[in-house]
């Protein structure tokens, strides 16, 4: 019997990192991580502030207590400002990946993939139209040899 050899754990490893979706994954958080640092300074110096207008300017001091004194760290509070603001951060992130990100990358593939049916479109009417004329030159040697036999 033949017998089947496994692939080493190097090359399983090897294997792996070299598949392109771990690649891009790793770029993913890279670029990810880079781009929180910029989300976070948006909320902290622009949308906190526009808060700040209204009430505080940084919206973890919004609160409501639970029991009867809230004094330093005595009695339950909810801190709901905290909740605010990482909501805030989520949805300015979600809004500018979306719009800067995924919505002219869908748009760019959309035009490449529309650009690439209307190549084979054009690719399949060019074979249709070669075959076609390769019917036509069939038939007339077809004919041409008819007659030819015909007349001797």
């Amino acid at each position: 019997m033949s017998e089947k050899k496994e692939p080493s754990v190097w090359q399983g490893f090897k294997a792996f990192l070299m598949r392109g979706n771990v690649v891009d994954l790793a770029v993913a958080v890279v670029i990810g991580a880079a781009f929180t640092n910029i989300v976070n300074s948006l909320v902290k110096g622009i949308i906190n502030p526009l808060v700040g207008a209204i009430g505080t300017k940084n919206l973890d001091n919004y609160s409501s207590c639970l029991s009867g004194t809230c004094k330093g760290d005595q009695g339950i509070q909810l801190l709901w400002g905290s909740v605010l603001g990482a909501t805030l951060t989520f949805v300015i992130t979600a809004a500018v990946v979306y719009f800067l990100m995924v919505l002219p990358m869908s748009k760019y593939l959309a035009r490449q993939e529309a650009r690439r049916k209307a190549r084979e479109s054009t690719h399949e009417v060019i074979e249709v139209t070669e075959l076609e004329v390769l019917k036509e030159i069939r038939d007339a040697l077809v004919a041409q040899r008819g007659s030819g036999h015909d007349a001797s």
